[in-house]
């Protein structure tokens, strides 16, 4: 058996995300609703991507992996309109609670805004003086 290290490994990812899937699958057996998926939410304009969220929807729970906005649409309600979507389809693929995780220098407040409720905090991740913060919301 060979070890190695490396930086990001595409291949990898995809391989272990397939097995997980596999391996959850088979431990859960048949859930009420759809089985884990991919949800994504974009919005676009002329000058290309202004904005998505990103995550996936696995029994009752949606969870959220990435939020961005382009700083030119921050502050105009695109957020709240992208999470809204995301919210509503995890909703019809039958989730009851959605999670994201952010950290002190993102957007927390943006997410408790939203009805999101602070569940668990690891401080001083990743350094000293920031936070990761983990939200959830009963959808």
């Amino acid at each position: 058996m060979e070890l190695s290290t490396g930086a990001g490994d595409p291949d990898l990812d995809q391989r272990l995300s397939d097995e997980l899937d596999a391996f959850n699958a088979s431990a859960t057996g048949d859930l009420d609703v759809a089985p884990q998926q991919e949800l994504t939410v974009r919005a676009d304009d002329a000058d290309g991507l202004a904005g998505g969220v990103s995550g996936w929807t696995w029994g009752t729970a949606a969870g959220i992996a990435m939020t961005w906005v382009r700083a030119d649409h921050r502050g105009t309600g695109l957020g709240a309109r992208l999470m809204t979507q995301f919210e509503e389809e995890a909703r019809r693929r039958g989730c009851t609670h959605a999670f994201v995780t952010s950290f002190t220098f993102q957007a927390p407040a943006f997410y408790e805004r939203l009805g999101y409720r602070e569940i668990l905090r690891w401080d001083a991740v990743p350094d000293v003086g920031h936070d990761d913060v983990h939200l959830r919301k009963d959808l």
